[in-house]
């Protein structure tokens, strides 16, 4: 195991010892200006794992992933896709938010490869705890870091990835795309098409 968790514990103590590394990682620089590390969560059985890019400024200072502006539209498509929040495990391919300072806001800047690839052995972690049936990429970074090679989202939208490392991947757009759009007509039909990818994952996890 990447990062020598015992086979023997329990997956929520060998969840919960995982956090605990993970906050003393300084394994890149991103530690440095990040407020802490922002581990995933949810249930130790979930049938589905949402990955996503890194944390944002909010769950930055929350130290939670997913509970600002992204998270909260990720919530309200997965009640309209029938999927129950509290049974799904959510977590980033990058754990500490990358940004550059704005006046007094923090801009999010984009994880390079390298700093993803670095971040991988806690994913990688995670996912052998947690087994999901069907993992969610969400975004380019997302499935990057899953697949261990560039993803091109567009055209590999709404399909399953079976790369090597023999993970089952969903790839989505991440939620925060809907939010950068700023022509209403656009932002009603994306969202849209989030919640028919999201309902698509929920009959995936039923087949």
């Amino acid at each position: 195991m990447s990062a020598g968790v015992e086979a023997a514990e329990r997956p929520s103590q060998r969840i919960e010892n995982l956090r605990r590394m993970a906050a003393s990682c300084r394994a890149c620089p991103l530690w440095e200006h990040a407020t802490q590390t922002v581990f995933g969560e949810g249930p130790q059985d979930a049938d589905i794992m949402f990955v996503g890019e890194q944390p944002g400024d909010k769950e930055d200072l929350a130290g939670r992933p997913f509970v600002g502006p992204a998270g909260s539209l990720l919530d309200r498509a997965l009640a309209e896709a029938g999927i129950d929040r509290g049974r799904v495990y959510v977590t980033n391919a990058v754990k500490h938010f990358k940004f550059e300072p704005r006046g007094k806001r923090r801009l999010h800047k984009r994880p390079n490869a390298s700093e993803i690839k670095i971040c991988r052995r806690w994913l990688d972690d995670e996912i052998e705890v947690i087994h999901p049936r069907l993992i969610v990429a969400l975004g380019a970074t997302a499935a990057q870091g899953l697949a261990e090679q560039a993803i091109p989202i567009q055209i590999n939208r709404g399909k399953i990835l079976d790369p090597p490392n023999g993970l089952r991947i969903f790839v989505t757009i991440h939620p925060s795309a809907l939010l950068r759009l700023e022509d209403e007509e656009e932002k009603r039909s994306g969202y849209a098409s989030f919640v028919n990818d999201l309902r698509s994952v929920e009959q995936l996890t039923k087949s």
